[in-house]
């Protein structure tokens, strides 16, 4: 099959397109021909290298996935080929106390497609049956791809974590990413007031119609002293980020007394300083959150089905250009979701 694979840490220059063994079905698996992969910022990171990740090359990146099933394997018999399916972004051992409570991304052999195992940058992918999900019936393949990684994010983000309730203000930053626009849907769901701060005016206005209230450039303005100013003085209930660095100061000072800030990135940077005075003060909570569970995600997809939550795609790149497509999304100029094509 056709791949786009890395032998080695790098630049986006490591990307190289060029041809692999097919994937191998094993019982209760299934396998599904790619149509459309979305870019994370996961994919950057692990084609750079991270510490105490281990991979074997050649590797394919990749999380967020749609496609059809080309065939089944043995144990799996109600998923005809030809039928159109999303994939969970991540496996776990469905048998340790974590999946069967429901935690499953509190497993500890939880692994994310295209990080720790084979992702979707390929024409076929064999992942377990209990990995398939059902494909939202008015988006395009393109579309549903942008769906999995971000909207779980962003809701055990938004519900699980930050708990976000009726009439409180939300913060959420960097308005052109996947998660921000999963984030502003999902806060305004629950009934919330969506702030939304970015350094580009653009990104800012194309954000709005998707349930921003208020639009902050934080280029311009402090932003903690307009959220302040927004809210009468008391500042924000809950602030989702996944930019940190220096954007974590101006988010501890954007925060109400009690409030919440769940962070489930870094990409600004990941080292910051917390000045403890302010968080036990001001009784604040500071959370941290990865992906999301199985459960969270067959949630979304029934908000998306009903048209309540919407991905939104950004430029889509043919897979041999995953390299052009990796350096767009480091340039960050990018709104919504980029997406590669087999």
């Amino acid at each position: 099959m056709k791949a786009s694979v890395i032998f080695r840490y790098g630049g986006p220059e490591v990307l190289t397109y060029g041809e692999i063994p097919d994937p191998e079905v094993r019982p209760g698996q299934v396998l599904v021909r790619v149509k459309a992969v979305a870019l994370n910022h996961l994919d950057l990171w692990v084609r750079g290298g991270l510490p105490h990740l281990r991979i074997s090359f050649p590797h394919v990146l990749g999380a967020d996935i749609a496609g059809v099933v080309e065939a089944a394997g043995p144990g799996v018999d109600d998923l005809p080929p030809g039928r159109p399916v999303l994939l969970q972004p991540a496996l776990s051992c469905g048998r340790c106390e974590a999946c069967l409570s429901g935690r499953d991304n509190f497993c500890r052999r939880y692994a994310i497609l295209g990080e720790n195992t084979r992702g979707g940058y390929a024409e076929l992918i064999a992942v377990p049956r209990e990995s398939i999900l059902p494909f939202p019936s008015a988006l395009s393949f393109e579309e549903a791809a942008c769906i999995p990684l971000t909207f779980q994010t962003a809701w055990q983000m938004t519900v699980t974590r930050a708990r976000v309730r009726p009439g409180e203000t939300v913060l959420v930053n960097g308005a052109g990413s996947g998660v921000t626009v999963a984030a502003v849907q999902i806060a305004r769901l629950c009934g919330a007031t969506v702030v939304v701060s970015s350094t580009s005016d653009a990104k800012l206005e194309r954000i709005g119609p998707l349930g921003a209230d208020h639009l902050v450039n934080s280029r311009r303005a402090s932003l903690s002293a307009e959220v302040k100013k927004l809210t009468g003085g008391r500042g924000a209930d809950v602030v989702l980020d996944h930019v940190g660095g220096a954007l974590w100061e101006e988010n501890l000072k954007a925060l109400a007394w009690g409030g919440r800030l769940v962070t489930c990135g870094a990409t600004a940077g990941p080292e910051v300083t917390v000045d403890l005075r302010q968080l036990f003060f001001k009784q604040l909570q500071l959370l941290g959150s990865t992906m999301g569970s199985r459960g969270d995600l067959w949630e979304v997809l029934r908000h998306v089905e009903r048209g309540a939550l919407r991905p939104v795609k950004g430029e889509v790149f043919d897979l041999k250009d995953a390299a052009a497509a990796h350096r767009r999304l480091e340039a960050g100029e990018q709104f919504g979701k980029l997406v590669l094509v087999p």
